[in-house]
């Protein structure tokens, strides 16, 4: 009898902590309802790191709410497919990627336009230009922006992603890498490209703003169906996040730079010289076109299942009603 009511307690605990973890209401002590909502935030996205430090949504919105860092948007989409988190960010490019390989995601805000990827080379290198890559060893964070910005740089300068040696490194250890000497170019990604730049005295040999294809927040479609209230408050945190920067960007640099470790010069060099805030949120016209633009070159590159699996998921990618009706109050 005792080993009975031990496992049904047990029982119990778990399946009240699960339900809280899923999402899903759960009662506190004074009887008040709750929920768990599961966001990341990224050293990429500045929106984030001011909505997890406000507590919007935990104080707004009553919520209780897990918070995993991505350091790269291949670890959000990671995150998002093993239902790990509820509403990840990502590049344009690896949002399309993840879902043409069939992960079941659907874009609900564009939180920037960035200029956060580069072709990057060390401190006394007689790399000049992309051409000059070839034979040579790059590192990249396969699944990226900065990797699929590599691929864009490689073809217009009429090269083959095979003419370089990719080293698939995580971008802290692409970094690491580049500065060691162990590769000969980086495709970087900021903050740490600019701490490269000012720290190490790394190049930045190739920019296009063009080939970064906008940052994104992404929602599984489940927790769409589940929770839309809760994909609206999302959204209407991340614009409430978009009008505090503006009102107070110098408060918005320290606190960039202390989240993500920089020098308050490295964050606001990125945080106002290489990144746009005042864009519309709602994902359209605007990023089909960058992305129209990749898809020849994530084909080419075996990155889709097949062409067909990416056009189906330009099309079905964008769930713009949830940014249409955003509210920053």
């Amino acid at each position: 009898m005792r080993i009975t009511r031990t496992l049904v307690a047990v029982a119990t605990a778990a399946t009240l902590l699960t339900g809280c973890v899923e999402g899903e209401d759960a009662a506190d002590g004074a009887g008040t309802r709750s929920t768990t909502l599961r966001l990341d935030y990224a050293y990429y996205n500045p929106l984030s790191l001011v909505v997890r430090e406000q507590k919007w949504l935990e104080n707004d919105q009553h919520l209780t709410v897990s918070w995993q860092l991505s350091a790269g948007s291949n670890k959000a989409n990671e995150a998002l497919r093993a239902d790990a988190i509820d509403i990840g960010s990502t590049a344009g490019a690896a949002a399309l990627v993840a879902r043409a390989n069939g992960a079941p995601i659907k874009t609900i805000e564009i939180f920037s336009q960035p200029e956060w990827a580069a072709v990057v080379v060390p401190k006394g290198s007689a790399i000049t230009d992309v051409k000059g890559l070839k034979g040579r060893k790059v590192a990249a964070t396969k699944g990226t922006d900065p990797y699929f910005f590599l691929l864009q740089a490689l073809d217009q300068a009429g090269l083959k992603p095979s003419d370089v040696t990719v080293v698939n490194l995580q971008h802290a250890d692409g970094k690491a890498a580049l500065e060691r000497g162990n590769v000969d170019a980086w495709a970087g990604l900021d903050p740490l490209m600019a701490t490269s730049e000012q720290e190490a005295g790394s190049k930045l040999i190739y920019r296009n703003v063009a080939f970064n294809s906008y940052g994104v927040l992404n929602a599984r479609e489940a927790f769409l169906t589940e929770h839309p209230d809760l994909a609206q408050a999302v959204v209407n945190a991340y614009e409430k996040a978009r009008q505090w920067i503006k009102d107070n960007p110098d408060e918005a640099v320290r606190l960039y730079a202390r989240e993500a470790k920089i020098s308050e010069p490295i964050a606001k060099a990125v945080l106002h010289e290489r990144t746009r805030l005042d864009v519309d949120p709602v994902p359209g016209a605007a990023q089909r076109a960058v992305l129209e633009k990749i898809v020849p070159v994530l084909v080419a590159d075996a990155n889709v299942k097949s062409p067909e699996s990416a056009r189906d998921a330009l099309d079905t990618l964008f769930e713009p009603k949830y940014a249409t009706a955003r509210s920053s109050q």
